[in-house]
């Protein structure tokens, strides 16, 4: 094997290729419905190791691929560099400036419990093992995105290796900042962030369910919508319909039922008050509702922890129609031919507000998620008279749900951000070794 040298001195990169012992391991994530198979991986460990790969590809014209967690995995991939930054484990909290640096292979629970000692938040997903720095590039809609913003807000520096194999550290002045922040990897391969942390040591949240069987799934999604128009911007929510297998490995209460949640995240002291009008939707099958330390707040949401094969999308709309989202969940319910989430998250408050870097889409109300546990064609086939029906009102879609549907660049910015972006990439990635996943060309 050829030799690749560290930039600094700090020795060879571990470098796997197919056949070799350890390359399935490195490959695998929590998404397991698409195949990567790179030529090369570089299992990296630091900044440099990264540069070293990106200098590897560049010298040979490949693509070049990174994956953190595996949970947002554009679709599969055959050829070419994957780099590998699960190694690069480094969070340290300055309580002081309120902030955190974080290294791309850190996972929302790490930073989670790092700040909670000082009282003090970041601004993270609902799944504890997705991947922060990814996560944040593709702009972060975290468990207090009404009150706070986007993830991407919050974020003060990056070090990122551009497409010439040089580390950087990018601020608020560079024209790259903003690029990465809503463009994600497709201008480089950020290394670490540095990132504002927010004050908040306990808040009142958790989900109410409700059983499909018992209410009307489409009475359920109606009350929500005109509930949502009475919160205050603070307080963050959303809808799931989720039809359970009756399988042993889930609990008694979930199998085999058709389940409607709503869940809450919200930092004020009159939340009981608010929620009482979704009390009265019908029987509660379950109630985690409770003020808690912000270090269980994983637990509102209580996203799968073990991989599996899931295909899925997104849809901004500016309002959402219920009589065609109530089709939506028909399409998906337990009649489907395959086990299917939806999820509809609240947007406005903080998340409209301008802010420096690409995340667009700022204006829409809702968020829809929808989601199947199949293969990419069989999902498809499903999702799509979905996604049609919400096309009326829909603005675009996301970076950070876009499930196996990279391939697919529409909708996922707006012209006037897509041709920005482009005029970085040309910049930053004159070789589009990154890639054009996000539809932008050198």
């Amino acid at each position: 094997m050829e030799r690749i040298d560290s930039i600094d001195g700090q020795g060879e990169p571990l470098v796997l290729r197919p056949g070799d012992d350890g390359y399935e391991a490195e490959l695998a994530g929590f998404q397991t419905g698409f195949a990567q198979r790179p030529d090369a991986v570089f299992a990296a460990a630091s900044a440099s190791d990264v540069a070293a790969a990106v200098r590897y590809a560049a010298r040979r014209g490949l693509p070049v691929r990174v994956q953190a967690t595996g949970h947002g995995l554009p679709g599969a991939r055959e050829g070419g560099v994957l780099v590998t930054t699960r190694r690069m484990k480094g969070v340290t909290v300055d309580p002081a400036t309120r902030t955190a640096r974080i290294e791309a292979g850190v996972r929302w629970g790490e930073v989670v419990t790092a700040a909670a000692p000082h009282g003090l938040a970041p601004l993270n997903g609902s799944a504890p093992s997705v991947g922060a720095v990814s996560y944040t590039l593709g702009g972060g809609l975290g468990i207090l995105a009404r009150q706070f913003g986007y993830a991407a807000d919050h974020v003060h520096a990056l070090e990122v290796v551009t497409g010439d194999g040089e580390p950087r550290r990018v601020t608020q002045e560079s024209e790259l900042y903003w690029g990465l922040l809503g463009g994600g990897h497709t201008l480089g391969i950020v290394t670490a962030l540095e990132t504002g942390l927010v004050p908040v040591a306990r808040l009142y949240g958790g989900a109410l369910a409700f059983d499909g069987g018992e209410v009307e799934p489409a009475e359920v999604l109606r009350a929500y919508e005109a509930w949502t128009r009475t919160v205050p911007d603070g307080l963050t929510s959303s809808f799931a319909a989720v039809p359970y297998p009756d399988v042993p490995a889930l609990p008694e209460r979930l199998r085999g039922r058709y389940v409607l949640s709503v869940r809450v995240a919200y930092t004020g002291a009159d939340g009981e008050r608010i929620v009482a009008p979704l009390r009265e939707l019908g029987p509660v099958l379950a109630d985690s509702l409770r003020e808690m330390p912000y270090a269980e707040s994983h637990t509102i949401h209580s996203d799968p922890d073990f991989p599996h094969t899931y295909y899925g999308d997104s849809a901004v709309v500016s309002e959402l129609d219920v009589e065609r989202a109530a089709e939506v969940l028909r399409l998906t319910g337990p009649g489907a031919p395959l086990m299917g989430v939806v999820q509809v998250n609240h947007l406005g408050g903080a998340l409209s507000r301008p802010a420096p870097n690409a995340v667009p889409h700022r204006e829409g109300r809702f968020l829809v998620r929808l989601l199947v546990m199949g293969g990419r064609e069989e999902a498809r086939a499903m999702l799509d008279p979905a996604f049609a029906l919400l096309a009326p009102g829909t603005i675009g879609r996301t970076v950070n749900f876009a499930f196996g549907a990279g391939d697919r660049s529409e909708g996922l910015f707006d012209a006037r951000t897509r041709e920005r972006l482009a005029g970085l990439k040309s910049t930053y990635d004159p070789a589009s070794l990154f890639g054009e996943q996000l539809g932008l060309s050198a």
